[in-house]
């Protein structure tokens, strides 16, 4: 077949799927002699070989029997349904995959647009760029590796991610090939951690947005905006920052996180707010001092039903969970929070960003335990640990129980000082920094013993809170509410578990099934995969027909037995 119809049949086929790469190869040049075609054994077959900067060539597959060499790469899968492959070459790799009918997607990195559309000009790609399971990525930085992955990879339907390298292709390019490989193996940290959480919470997390719909319904009132905030975390370090604080107390908007809620109630600073993102119900002991009347509540829709009693005034957002979102489209339109640094002192960061806050201070955030301190001396642990000590296990064996539990846990001096850090606190300090560098907010945190923060040297006043240097951005501000319901909390949930009970079971590959399904079921079956993920953890050995089964049973008995108690938590 002539090169020009190759090139143009491939292209037709993948502007189905991939209309912006298929613009960038029609602009590409074919001439540039990136591959020489080798004559492989069988008659009228060549294999494409990669030309180095020395001229030197570098053929990608076997000359002998290059569907046989991939069978034998796709062989070595352990039951891994998503698949990356690095390199295209002639497409043995990614056919044989797709000829495995468990295969959920496949994502091919490919570099070189010029030389990728060599390629499509001599061999033929339809069969791939038709399949739904098929996408194939050119010349992407390592964040687009990463947030396609983030975006496409499901654990508790893939059953895992696996890497296929064309060797001969990544050896002699690689230069560009190691930073994708890094990139994917960022991606998959990043899943493994929310996959992680969604195991341990995801059916905590679908009981409470439930059950919080009758108490969100009667939700009203309007938030003004604010100038300049202060956000208190729970670090060893509040304790010291407590008299800074009481002196510039009336300059700023104190938003408080639930964990340092009793120091400051202990110190005689309430603050303006408090926040509040964790669903479990130990979330109960950070209020035991009880919230003084009129400060307002900040809670996330997923937060544990108890909560709401314990404030007069109490206002739901929306975080990152995907009901949250459905909940927010379908019944009420709730201000959305960003919850994705996954701890609270992130989320009120966020919380004073949509109040308007032009610039926040941040006190107590240690991220650390300084001189193997936990938290702040009010907070609620130290009373939780005193109440189950006993004559062979007293208070200080649990607070050390709990400080050398993680296998991260390392010494880091600072200074005349030093403190503990785990993976997972410089993780969320990360996530505060990332977020100070992508703000229009000026942040600047308080000196403490902790950890200290790196923020940018054009972003932040770098802890310079005496000298009072903030500026003002010319933004707008909206007022933080609620919208108006769009139907009962009742009319609501037997509408979600109606479209719950009509979800069809996949018969076919978990891919082709989420094609065709329909927008709005599509909508729905996001939202049953957190729970999902709680019962596979449970449950490994589900297919995706049993895990989805499972999964709406549960959901259509939770929604129930609410609906029926009209939204009393039990």
């Amino acid at each position: 077949m002539d090169k020009h119809i190759f090139f143009e049949r491939n292209l037709l086929a993948l502007s189905r799927s991939n209309p912006a790469l298929c613009s960038r190869l029609s602009g590409a040049e074919t001439t540039l002699g990136r591959y020489r075609f080798v004559e492989g054994q069988e008659e009228g077959r060549d294999v494409p070989a990669w030309v180095d900067p020395d001229g030197g060539a570098h053929t990608l597959h076997s000359l002998v029997s290059p569907e046989r060499e991939a069978e034998r790469l796709v062989s070595t899968l352990k039951g891994e349904r998503y698949v990356v492959v690095l390199g295209l070459g002639a497409g043995y790799t990614p056919e044989a995959l797709l000829a495995r009918e468990d295969t959920a997607r496949i994502l091919v990195i490919e570099y070189d647009i010029n030389a990728l559309a060599e390629l499509l000009c001599h061999y033929d790609y339809i069969k791939l760029f038709n399949d739904p399971r098929f996408f194939i990525l050119a010349d992407p930085v390592p964040h687009e590796i990463e947030k396609h992955i983030l975006a496409t990879f499901q654990p508790a339907l893939h059953n895992g991610i696996r890497t296929l390298p064309l060797r001969a292709r990544t050896i002699n390019d690689d230069a560009r090939f190691a930073p994708a490989a890094e990139a994917v193996r960022s991606a998959l940290d990043k899943v493994a951690s929310d996959y992680s959480v969604q195991a341990l919470f995801g059916k905590r997390w679908f009981s409470n947005i439930i059950r919080n719909i009758f108490t969100a319904e009667k939700q009203c009132g309007v938030f003004a905006p604010v100038k300049r905030a202060a956000v208190c975390a729970a670090g060893p370090s509040l304790d010291l920052q407590l008299e800074l604080i009481a002196r510039k107390r009336k300059s700023f908007f104190l938003i408080s996180t639930d964990t340092a809620l009793s120091t400051l109630l202990e110190a005689g600073l309430p603050p303006d707010a408090v926040i509040s993102i964790d669903c479990q119900h130990i979330s109960y002991y950070h209020f035991t001092r009880r919230l003084p009347p009129g400060i307002p509540l900040f809670l996330d829709l997923s937060s544990p039903p108890l909560l709401t009693s314990l404030a007069e005034k109490t206002f739901f957002f929306a975080g990152g969970h995907p009901l949250s979102a459905y909940v927010t489209h379908f019944f009420r339109s709730f201000p959305v929070i960003d919850t994705s640094g996954a701890n609270v002192t992130f989320a009120a960061l966020s919380l004073a960003e949509r109040l308007g806050a032009s610039a926040v201070e941040l006190y107590g955030a240690d991220f650390s335990y300084p001189k193997g301190k936990l938290y702040t001396r009010a907070a609620y642990l130290y009373p939780y640990f005193h109440r189950r000590q006993s004559r062979l296990r007293p208070a200080e064996n649990l607070a050390a129980a709990f400080l050398y539990d993680s296998k991260s846990l390392r010494r880091v001096e600072n200074g005349a000082s030093w403190y503990y850090e785990t993976r997972a606190l410089g993780v969320y300090r990360q996530k505060i920094e990332q977020k100070a560098d992508a703000s229009a907010v000026e942040l600047n945190a308080a000196p403490g013993e902790g950890a200290p923060f790196s923020f940018s040297a054009d972003r932040a006043g770098g802890g310079r809170l005496e000298a009072g240097i903030f500026f003002e951005a010319n933004k707008p501000v909206r007022l933080l509410a609620a919208g108006k319901p769009l139907c009962g909390a009742k009319e609501f949930l037997e509408a979600y578990r109606k479209r719950i009970s009509e979800l069809p079971l996949p018969e076919e590959n978990i891919t082709v099934y989420q094609r065709k399904l329909s927008d709005m079921q599509n909508l729905v079956f996001t939202t049953l995969l957190p729970a999902a993920a709680a019962i596979k953890y449970r449950r490994a050995g589900l297919d995706a027909k049993e895990l989805l089964a499972s999964v709406k049973n549960y959901c259509i008995e939770e929604i129930s037995g609410v609906s029926a108690a009209r939204g009393k938590f039990y």
